[in-house]
């Protein structure tokens, strides 16, 4: 199953490239062989009895985080119709779609990457698991409901559909959590009654009635149809749709007899069923009258699998084949019409039955289906519906009067779409291509042709998946005849009903539309322009655009914590005891890091208060080092001098004195202290409530059981791997964005080498300087030790396994030499120096990062543990060569890259700006800020 994933993923990233190599629509076909893989496993799987199958791969066993997945009973029909409607969808698409469309490759991957997503998200065996592809799913169909940018109905459409099942999602996460924290478990197949209490089944339910478009979040899915053809036909009729039914019936063993699941499911469903069937009824446009019968039967689909019995969930499973096959059908022969006729008005179109007799006849197919006609698949799992709900009495009626709404709006449709209308020209119609016909008329077909093995199936469904069928309840079976009974008696009861509410037509339109009194989507969009205004009110409350006053009120926030904790939570045990100092130079480090601080209140001038400041961070490096931490001293060092550097660039175009601040010297102080306080007792409360032992003695063993006689290093590239990784990530993302918050400019891949030097300047000191602002001296000195500096950084990226050192001091003892050479020669020096585009190699870097620590996971092993290997190295000495270095060397790439955007940013560009003269004085209000 892993590898099914990694095919569909592996598909959707060369879509684009296949696209343009073999033509667009060309590429459809070929994307098609990922979902036929899946669907040629299912078929293995189930042929060969080797259900329920599983995988399991460890990932954080520590955090109980793994890759768990389960094939069982449920889960294979799921992938069969992800898989096998995907297939069929993906040839449709090929001819459905022009020869000359644009983002044909992008449709092709994100429909691709959306089938891979489905697959994941019915076959996760982990809660945790389930959510990330049930988030996957919502991100591609957002991307392909507005697969047309261009159209701001695509675009509405696409941002409601994620807008409500991305809310959804929030509130299932929550509920997950709780399930997990209670069973403490998030395994589902190991989940049972009682698991999950009534708080975890209202935020789940809130996610899985969303995701299906059940009331009161139906209203997306009738806009989505502004999506093309092929996607309403996959996502929603046999995809995306389905996956909050399956959400209920998988968690059906766990909270199948509580009345707060049950109760929800079922009256919502069948509320679910009635409403969108009587929408139906009154829908013009062909797409948006399936869209209103799929909310219809999916309520009815929710409504059977929330029922919490053994008959009525194999009534669901029925429904669910049956539902995915003809619904898919009739969206792909809406399709067809609309290619072949030009419109998918029911009052523009007449006479295609006689013009189209072969797609007429797989539409009465389909939609006979739809309506429960025997000897059908719908009938099936209609049939069995009733019986299952025979001891409901209120349930069963609700189940007949929808059925009788289903099947007015089937003659509905297949009148509108083939009948010959009085007053109505018949339209002219192209012959449909076969691509396009066939994979529909095969859906059809199979709702005719699985009918022979019900009984089989339905017995596969209760002997592989007997835990979910615990309660028995009122008996029922799949069968293609049952019977002379109550069950067929009410069927034929809901088809005249069906036929008489169709014969009606006119009247009950009319009504319907006087009953119409508020419009869904008008109350959506109405919500969110409401949301809209509240928060830009609320942003302007808060958001006033000064940094002093965030602060202030982040310290505020702080110390009123501290405070609640000690009121309610009882006064601190502080039992750690106190150690002034070691030795007497913490004691020196700590007055003047200190005095430092007092000073920087005094500071008038932005430049001796950038550098004052400075000194506050540099007494810190020193407590580390005298506190036995050079690593940390090191990297502290490094720090404060690139952003003492920065500091000095940015102050280029701010006035030199600051505004006094809005706050006195004597309530800042106080502010200062009182934070001091809070930050200092909860770390000593923190280590009096410490009852295991400390983490810190354990190391030692870790870093040799990991190759690495440095601990700090064992701790960043070996035990805590994962989080450098993600802090790297976010660095280079922070880095990225504040320099385009600075300047806007567009970022091309050229390197922006300025002016080039006059020709008197050709030899090796290339400053663009001009000459009153060069220093010879400097600029020598910059290029004799330049590469010394280098050699500097790269030693200190080997030997970090073994001492002080490590990609990230590396990377900033490199980013520092550039520094020099900027300064010594401006920015056509700073282009020499480093001839790479500052996002190739922030890239480059994080690539290697995320491939090394990947590589061990796909070979079967634990991140990270690839490569390991001793070798002496002559200079180096003895160095550890391992995936960790080559993590390493990530770093150090991405740490290179991020100080010589900085240095474009925040140097070249006000270079630039300066030289040609660009932007007033700044103003001193806007430009220096305000103390804080």
């Amino acid at each position: 199953m892993e590898s099914l994933l990694i095919l569909h993923a592996v598909a959707a990233a060369c879509a684009p490239w296949l696209a343009r190599w073999i033509g667009g629509r060309r590429a459809l076909p070929v994307l098609a062989l990922a979902p036929a893989a899946g669907f040629g496993y299912t078929v293995w799987l189930g042929l060969g009895g080797r259900a329920p199958a599983e995988e399991v791969t460890r990932w954080a066993p520590a955090m109980g985080l793994e890759l768990a997945f389960r094939a069982d009973a449920l889960a294979m029909l799921m992938m069969a119709l992800v898989t096998g409607v995907g297939v069929l969808v993906l040839v449709y698409s090929a001819r459905y779609f022009s020869a000359g469309d644009e983002g044909l490759g992008r449709y092709g991957g994100v429909m691709v990457a959306f089938a891979g997503s489905m697959l994941g998200l019915v076959t996760a065996d982990d809660l945790l698991l389930l959510y990330v592809f049930w988030e996957l799913t919502t991100v591609f169909s957002y991307l392909l409901i507005g697969h047309e940018p261009e159209s701001r109905t695509s675009r509405q459409a696409a941002m409601k559909a994620l807008t409500v099942t991305t809310f959804g999602g929030l509130a299932m996460l929550a509920g997950f959590v709780l399930v997990g924290l209670e069973a403490g478990t998030y395994r589902v197949s190991e989940l049972g009654p009682g698991d999950v209490g009534p708080a975890a089944i209202v935020l789940i339910l809130a996610g899985a009635l969303a995701k299906s478009a059940i009331f009161p979040f139906s209203s997306w899915l009738p806009a989505a149809m502004a999506a093309p053809t092929p996607v309403s036909a996959y996502l929603h009729a046999a995809a995306m749709v389905k996956a909050g039914v399956y959400l209920v019936a998988r968690l059906g063993p766990a909270a199948g007899d509580l009345t707060w699941w049950r109760a929800p499911t079922v009256v919502l469903g069948l509320l679910t069923m009635a409403l969108g069937g009587w929408r139906a009824l009154r829908e013009s446009d062909l797409k948006r009258l399936l869209a209103y019968g799929t909310v219809s039967q999916l309520g009815f689909l929710v409504a059977l699998f929330g029922y919490g019995t053994r008959g009525a969930a194999l009534a669901g499973t029925g429904m669910l084949l049956a539902h995915a096959l003809f619904k898919a059908a009739l969206f792909l022969l809406v399709g067809v019409i609309d290619h072949a006729a030009g419109s998918r008005d029911v009052r523009e179109l007449s006479g295609l039955g006689s013009s189209m007799p072969w797609v007429c006849a797989a539409a009465v197919l389909a939609g006979a289906s739809m309506a429960g006609v025997p000897p059908l698949a719908g009938f099936v799992g209609k049939e069995a519906a009733l019986e299952a709900l025979r001891g409901t009495p209120w349930a069963l009626a609700g189940v007949v009067a929808g059925s009788a709404l289903t099947a007015a709006y089937t003659l509905r449709f297949l009148w509108g779409a083939f009948a010959v209308k009085p007053g109505v020209a018949e339209r002219e119609v192209e012959r449909p291509a076969a691509a396009t016909f066939v994979p529909a008329a095969l859906l059809a077909a199979l709702g005719l042709a699985l009918v022979p093995f019900s009984s089989w199936y339905g017995h596969a469904m209760e002997t592989g998946y007997t835990v979910f069928f615990r309660a028995p309840g009122h008996p029922a079976h799949l069968a293609v005849w049952s019977g002379f009974g109550l069950p067929l008696l009410l069927s034929a009861a809901a088809l005249a009903g069906g036929v008489a509410l169709f014969l009606a037509r006119e009247p009950v339109a009319r009504m319907g539309a006087r009953l119409h009194l508020v419009d869904s989507g008008q109350a959506y969009w109405s919500l969110i322009r409401r949301l809209d205004r509240l928060a830009i009110q609320v942003t302007g409350m808060i958001q006033r655009g000064s940094v002093p006053d965030y602060l202030l009120l982040t310290l505020l926030a702080m110390i009123g914590v501290g405070v609640f904790s000690v009121v309610y939570g009882g006064a601190p045990r502080l039992e750690s005891p106190v150690v002034w100092w070691d030795r007497p130079e913490q004691l020196v480090v700590a007055v003047l890091t200190v005095a430092a601080a007092v000073v920087a209140l005094f500071a008038r001038a932005s430049i001796f208060l950038a550098v004052i400041v400075g000194f506050t961070g540099y007494g810190t490096a020193l407590l580390f080092l005298v506190h036995g931490s050079p690593d940390l001293a090191l990297t502290q060092f490094l720090a404060e001098t690139l952003s003492l550097v920065i500091f000095a660039l940015v102050l280029r175009r701010l006035p030199i004195d600051p505004v006094r601040g809005r706050l006195a010297l004597p309530l800042r102080a106080t502010l200062g202290v009182a934070v001091a306080v809070v930050a200092t007792g909860a770390g000593m409360e923190a280590m009096s409530a410490r009852t295991a032992e400390p983490v810190g003695g354990l190391l030692e063993a870790a870093a040799r059981e990991a190759g690495i006689a440095n601990i700090v290093s064992a701790v960043i590239l070996d035990i805590r791997a994962w989080d450098t990784l993600g802090e790297s990530s976010v660095v280079v993302v922070l880095t990225l964005g504040v320099t385009s918050l600075v300047f806007l400019r567009r970022r091309s891949y050229a390197i922006e080498r300025g002016e080039p030097p006059p020709p008197e300047r050709t030899h090796w000191l290339t400053s663009t300087r001009p000459a009153g602002k060069r220093v010879v001296a400097f600029e020598i000195a910059a290029r004799l030790t330049f590469h010394t500096v280098l050699l500097l950084s790269v030693f200190l990226l080997f030997i970090g396994h073994s001492g002080v050192g490590g990609g990230f001091a590396g990377g900033i003892v490199a980013g520092l030499a550039i520094t020099v050479r900027y300064l010594a020669g401006g920015r056509n020096e700073l282009a020499v120096a480093v001839p790479v585009h500052a996002g190739v190699l922030m890239g480059a870097g994080l690539t290697l990062s995320a491939a090394t620590a990947l590589i061990g996971l796909l070979a079967g092993r634990a991140a990270l543990d690839m490569l390991a290997a001793d070798v002496t190295v002559p200079v180096l000495g003895h160095v550890h060569l391992s995936t960790g270095l080559l993590f390493d060397i990530g770093v150090y790439l991405s740490v290179i890259g991020m100080v010589q955007d900085v240095l474009r940013g925040l140097g070249a560009e006000l270079d630039r700006q300066i030289d040609a003269g660009e932007g007033a004085e700044p103003d001193a209000r806007a430009g220096a800020g305000e103390e804080g």
